[in-house]
C-alpha cells in the first residue's frame, strides 16, 4: 500500500486485535476468504437494482453473486425458496430493520403514527427497535415493553397484557443484550391475538442458529431480520428474510430498500456475505457455534462463582451482563460498587475488551451505566474453550477488584 499513514494504522489494528481478548459481544473475526471478497474487484461495480433488473451494463456477474447468496442464506436455515424471500442488499442491521418499518407500514399517515412493540433500550433493546432517539421512534410510535423485575426475564404474560392493550401493527423480538433464549411460539401466539406482524431481529444468535444451538425463529416469525457480523462471522452487512404469502411484504420491503432507501448495493459486501453463509454450513461451524454457548455457560458459572451478579442468573446464548455496580464485590480494601464505565476501562488496560452497558431497572446513566456485556464468540474463534474461559473469568474478577 503505498498510503503509508493508513497502512500503519491498519497494521496498528491488526496488531491490537492479535494481543487483546475480544469479549465483545457483537463482534468476532472473519476468515481470510470473507476478506478477500470484501477487498475484491466488485468494489468497482455499480449495480442499483436487483438481479436482471439492472439500471446499468455489465452485471451479468454480480447477478450471479447476488442470486449465490440468497440462494445460501436460504439453504443455511433450511428455507423454502416458494415460502420465504431474502434481500441480501441491507448495507448493515440498522438501516434493514429500517426497510421492514417503512415498507411494511410506510411513512404517510392520516392520523397517529403506527405502533411497533419493542423491548425498550434499557432493557435490552436496540435503538432501531422504536427507540425515540433513532429514525424507527421518529417516524413511528414504540410501544416498550421490558423484562419481569424477579426473573429480569421476559414476562409472557405482561407482554400479552401490552399488545392487546396497544395493539400494535409490528411486534419485534430479538435483543441486543438479552442473555437468554426466547420462546419465539409464544411471541407468535401474543401477535396473533392482537393482530401484529412477528418480526424477529436475530442479530446477536444468527451463527447459534445456523449452527443449531439456539431455536430457530422461522417457524414463527413473518420477517426475521440479522445482522452477518455477530455469531455468523462474516462481514459488516445484513439480511431480510420474509414470508412469501398474500400480503406480499416480501415486495414491499424490497421496494423500501431500492429504491425507498438506498441506491446501488455493495456488491463486494454481498460477496463477502456469501463466503460466510457457505463457512456457516460447514460442519466445523455447528462444532463452533455448539462451542460458543459451552463457553458463554463456562464464563458465567465462573463468574457467579467469583460473586459477581449476573442479569437472569446466567445465559443460554453467547452474551452474559453482568452488575458491576450491585454485585456486593469488595476489594482488598473493603470498597466495592465498580460503574460500568470504570469496569470496562480497567479491563481495557489489561487487555480484555468489553462494553459497558446499561442493566434492566439500572438506577445509573446511560453514559456511565451499573454493568458490562461481554461475549463469547469472538474468542471461541480463536479456539478457546471452557477452561480457558474460566481463567479469563477469574482474571476478570482479579481486576475489577482491584
Amino acid at each position: 500500500m503505498k498510503d503509508t499513514q493508513i497502512k500503519r494504522l491498519l497494521e496498528a489494528e491488526k496488531k491490537r486485535q492479535k494481543k487483546v481478548i475480544n469479549l465483545i459481544a457483537s463482534e468476532n473475526f472473519v476468515s481470510a476468504d470473507v476478506l478477500e471478497a470484501l477487498g475484491s474487484e466488485l468494489t468497482n461495480k455499480y449495480a442499483e437494482g436487483y438481479s436482471g433488473k439492472r439500471y446499468y451494463g455489465g452485471n451479468e456477474i454480480v447477478d450471479k453473486v447476488e442470486d449465490l447468496c440468497i440462494e445460501r442464506a436460504l439453504k443455511l436455515f433450511g428455507l423454502d425458496a416458494n415460502k420465504w424471500h431474502v434481500n441480501v442488499q441491507a448495507l448493515s442491521g440498522s438501516p434493514a430493520n429500517l426497510a421492514v418499518y417503512v415498507g411494511v407500514l410506510g411513512l404517510k399517515n392520516d392520523g397517529q403514527p403506527p405502533k411497533i412493540m419493542g423491548m425498550s433500550l434499557d432493557h435490552g433493546g436496540h435503538l432501531t427497535h422504536g427507540h425515540k432517539v433513532s429514525a424507527t421512534g421518529k417516524f413511528f410510535t414504540q410501544v416498550p415493553y421490558g423484562l419481569d423485575p424477579k426473573t429480569e426475564m421476559l414476562n409472557y404474560v405482561q407482554l400479552r397484557e401490552i399488545a392487546m392493550k396497544e395493539r400494535p401493527a409490528i411486534i419485534v423480538a430479538g435483543y441486543t443484550a438479552y442473555p437468554r433464549r426466547i420462546d419465539w411460539a409464544k411471541m407468535r401466539e401474543i401477535a396473533d391475538a392482537c393482530g401484529a406482524l412477528l418480526m424477529v431481529d436475530m442479530s446477536h444468535v444468527a451463527g447459534l442458529v445456523a449452527g443449531g444451538a439456539y431455536p430457530a425463529p422461522f417457524p414463527y416469525a413473518d420477517i426475521v431480520t440479522t445482522t452477518t457480523h455477530k455469531t455468523l462471522r462474516g462481514p459488516r452487512s445484513a439480511l431480510i428474510f420474509v414470508r412469501k404469502d398474500a400480503r406480499e411484504l416480501d415486495k414491499k420491503i424490497d421496494k423500501a430498500v431500492f429504491p425507498g432507501l438506498q441506491g446501488g448495493p455493495h456488491e463486494n459486501q454481498i460477496a463477502a456475505v456469501a463466503v460466510a453463509l457457505k463457512e456457516a454450513a460447514s460442519p466445523a461451524f455447528k462444532k463452533y457455534a455448539q462451542q460458543v454457548v459451552k463457553n458463554a455457560a463456562a464464563l458465567a458459572n465462573e463468574l457467579r462463582n467469583c460473586g459477581w451478579r449476573l442479569i437472569s442468573g446466567g445465559t443460554d446464548s453467547h452474551l452474559i451482563l453482568i452488575d458491576t455496580w450491585n454485585s456486593g464485590v469488595k476489594n482488598a480494601k473493603g470498597a466495592g460498587a465498580v460503574p460500568g464505565k470504570d469496569a470496562s476501562d480497567k479491563l481495557e488496560k489489561v487487555g480484555i475488551i468489553v462494553n459497558k452497558n446499561g442493566i434492566p431497572f439500572d438506577s445509573r446513566s446511560p453514559v456511565d451505566p451499573s454493568g458490562i456485556r461481554i461475549g463469547s464468540a469472538a474468542e471461541t474463534t480463536h479456539g478457546k474453550k471452557e477452561k480457558d474461559f474460566r481463567a479469563i473469568a477469574k482474571k476478570i474478577d482479579e481486576v475489577l477488584r482491584k
